[in-house]
């Protein structure tokens, strides 16, 4: 048994942000049924290189973008665009608790799927809108997409490396604007879901991007609010506590005569120094005690203080060993630190491993494919493991068959009619 076993989730919504809404979604359970368009289906389909090979090595048409936001699912295939394709919508929206699109703001209604129209059919109905800038508003009409939105909600002011270090504005290396917005309307359809079963009465729920994403500034959000100060871009340093960054290490490949190789690849570690006590049991590690006895550097103050002084030393310091000395020694000694390590090391990383991150499946395609597991872990009502749909529409005549009883006959009409 699954937590969300019995919600039926009817799924217009593509890319990311609603595919990762109702990818959670069907990971406790829910039957999400993702309606497509015929022929093409969501974009990330092609959302390519790389794609999944075939047993001969050769590109299939398997985009790991698609693959990673769409396990659980369903694929039907319908034309929204045609007056049949919208009937049937109309006729499935009575059987389904929610309801997630991302089309334009007017979109809907112009197709007769706008939340009025689909709730005078099911009221206890919990419909989704996900957007860039929501239903309302000046920028209601535009299109809203993670790269402007993650610019315009203040993130990249304050990522990146400082201007006078010769940073500027930098992005995060995923669309995040999209995965918290995601992440939100799935805690909102939730929230909904259990008025609908307290109360009968569904409600339309106006997620966009922007709003999630300048409420996930936080700290930084209410810092600026409380005091008025615009914070800047400090790179991988803290503003209040040194040291709190990252340092280069020595490379890890090791020359003819045991020393680190000159041509090795760069590597580099997180050290996190939060406090003075922490502070002295680095300076014991990296056999500087005298640093420590400094009256610059003794306390966190006088450290901030004299940050251009110390972070110098500590750079040339952390040179003289390679990553994984400096991670062993530091741990040993419980002062906070911690490796920077690309993705095969993720996936390489005995704690990911343990912790079951990645499922491996079955699929036609490739009896071994190893993706990015739900990190939901359930003592009681465990998450789901099933494919992302591997075919365009590969659920539709099962789907319409059961649900709206559509017979084999009828299912071929309509496929020639290209509604399906």
């Amino acid at each position: 048994m699954n937590s969300l076993d019995g919600i039926r989730v009817l799924d217009l919504s593509r890319v990311l942000a609603g595919p990762w809404c109702t990818q959670t979604l069907a990971d406790l359970g829910a039957d999400v049924i993702k309606i497509e368009r015929p022929g093409s289906g969501d974009d990330t389909r092609t959302w390519g290189p790389p794609f999944m090979k075939d047993a001969q090595g050769r590109d299939t048409a398997e985009a790991a973008y698609y693959l990673g936001a769409n396990r659980n699912k369903r694929s039907v295939t319908c034309d929204i665009s045609r007056p049949e394709g919208q009937a049937l919508i109309r006729e499935l929206a009575p059987l389904c608790d929610v309801f997630v699109e991302n089309f334009k703001v007017g979109d809907m209604a112009r197709y007769g799927l706008d939340y009025e129209s689909l709730a005078a059919l099911n009221p206890r109905l919990v419909y989704c809108s996900v957007t860039g800038f929501g239903q309302t508003g000046p920028y209601r009409e535009r299109a809203g997409y993670d790269y402007a939105v993650q610019g315009m909600g203040g993130l990249m002011s304050i990522t990146g490396e400082r201007d006078d270090l010769g940073g500027g504005p930098q992005k995060v290396g995923v669309a995040v604007a999209d995965l918290f917005t995601g992440m939100y309307a799935t805690v909102a359809i939730l929230a909904a879901l259990r008025h609908a079963e307290a109360t009968g009465e569904g409600q339309r729920i106006d997620m966009a991007l922007l709003d999630a994403q300048v409420a996930m500034l936080a700290n930084l959000g209410a810092n600026y609010l409380v005091s008025g100060k615009v914070p800047g871009r400090s790179g991988n340093a803290h503003v209040n506590i040194v040291p709190y960054q990252v340092f280069e290490t020595a490379p890890a490949a090791a020359g003819a005569d045991g020393e680190p190789g000159a041509g090795a690849a760069r590597d580099h570690i997180i050290l996190a120094v939060g406090n003075d006590g922490q502070f002295a049991k680095f300076c014991e590690v990296a056999n500087r005690t005298e640093l420590a006895q400094d009256p610059r550097f003794a306390r966190n103050q006088d450290r901030v203080r004299n940050r251009a002084v110390l972070v110098p030393i500590l750079e040339d310091i952390m040179k003289q060993r390679p990553k994984a000395q400096w991670l062993a020694a530091l741990e040993a000694a419980k002062v906070p630190c911690g490796a920077i390590n690309n993705l095969a090391e993720v996936f390489a990383d005995p704690q990911v491993q343990e912790r079951g991150m990645v499922d491996t499946w079955q699929h036609p395609l490739e009896p071994q494919l190893r993706l990015v597991a739900s990190p939901m872990k359930l003592s009681v009502t465990p998450v789901r493991t099933d494919l992302p749909p591997p075919l365009l529409g590969q659920h539709t005549g099962e789907v319409l068959g059961e649900l709206l009883g559509r017979t084999p006959a009828q299912l071929a009409e309509l496929r020639d009619r290209k509604v399906v």
